[in-house]
């Protein structure tokens, strides 16, 4: 069984007991977040589509930890100008466990 479901403006295939990042959530850790946006749910091959959600739908998963990212180096060069600018990014992220998917 899985579901695709939209965290955090981003959309993901989960399944239960699967660990995946996610953006930066404002929960802290051993805290359950229920996520009610599904869109599609597949159980057993029986495929539920939303229009746009799937009515009592949710999953529901387990903060883990707060994480950073890599370093993104973004360098930014004009020929014959000297001009060079170098500057990093490192992205906030949260990793959490999908615990149930209730269809």
């Amino acid at each position: 069984m899985y579901a695709i479901v939209e965290i955090a403006g981003q959309q993901f295939k989960v399944e239960k007991d699967q660990k995946l990042f996610v953006h930066r959530l404002n929960e802290d850790r051993g805290a359950k977040v229920e996520f009610d946006k599904v869109l599609l749910v597949d159980a057993d091959g029986k495929v539920n589509v939303g229009t746009p959600t799937v009515d009592g739908a949710k999953v529901v998963a387990e903060v883990v930890s707060h994480v950073k990212g890599e370093k993104v180096i973004v360098f930014k060069k004009r020929r014959r100008k000297g001009y060079r600018v170098r500057n990093g990014h490192r992205q906030c992220f949260t990793e959490i466990v999908i615990k149930d998917v209730v269809a």
